[in-house]
């Protein structure tokens, strides 16, 4: 029972480091986002939602932020590239017999320019989080029959005397992006190199589909 208590254990540790990348992660994005963009604004055609569950169910919504953290970041990060800008920010947990997971989406929608752009500086409010540091770089995945590119990057972090491996994806399109945070028992022991970025980014592709829904 000892070894499986310990993955538990991790796992709600670095679920908690997880949770405290969401407000960086609003910020990374609402601050940065698309500088030096030309051209019109997009028609609002969809919105980011933060739904009861994610991934077919594996996921349970455990706190929608939205309205308070996700508002709070939105404070002073004015982007005259942004139109309309709302915040969708929530954590999620799984608990399986391996151990409990956590997953962390981080975002907004609106009408922006350039968000090919945008994907990676989604990323880089999460770097700055206490105990965290980059350890496999972002890099741009498009999965296998899907015409959307997502950026994926492994963080090390460290927290209470635990140390695991977080997989952060992000994506950008004219109406939604979000970065998306994965914590899994088998994630939080894995090196961040052996961690499979392109499995986290069709989960990701899944979490867009789930999560952005046609406005009216």
């Amino acid at each position: 029972m000892g070894p499986p208590q310990r993955k538990n254990r991790t796992g709600m540790v670095i679920g908690i480091v997880a949770a405290s990348l969401v407000v960086l992660g609003v910020l990374g994005f609402g601050a940065s986002l698309l500088a030096g963009a030309t051209g019109g604004f997009p028609e609002a055609t969809h919105r980011l939602t933060v739904p009861k569950t994610l991934l077919d169910g594996k996921y349970q919504l455990d706190q929608d932020l939205s309205a308070t953290a996700g508002q709070e970041a939105l404070k002073g990060t004015y982007d005259s590239k942004i139109r309309d800008p709302k915040p969708a920010v929530g954590q999620y947990t799984a608990t399986s017999p391996k151990g409990t997971g956590a997953l962390v989406i981080s975002g907004m929608y609106g009408r922006f320019k350039d968000p090919a752009s945008a994907r990676r500086k989604m990323l880089e409010g999460a770097e700055d989080a206490e105990g965290a540091k980059v350890a496999v770089p972002a890099r741009d995945i498009t999965p296998l029959g899907s015409d959307i590119t997502v950026s994926c990057q492994v963080l090390s972090v460290q927290q209470g005397g635990a140390e695991g491996s977080l997989p952060i994806c992000a994506w950008a399109d004219g109406n939604t992006g979000a970065s998306v945070g994965f914590v899994t028992p088998e994630t939080t022991q894995q090196k961040p190199n052996s961690v499979d970025l392109a499995a986290f980014a069709e989960a990701t592709l899944k979490v867009r589909a789930e999560a952005r829904q046609p406005i009216g």
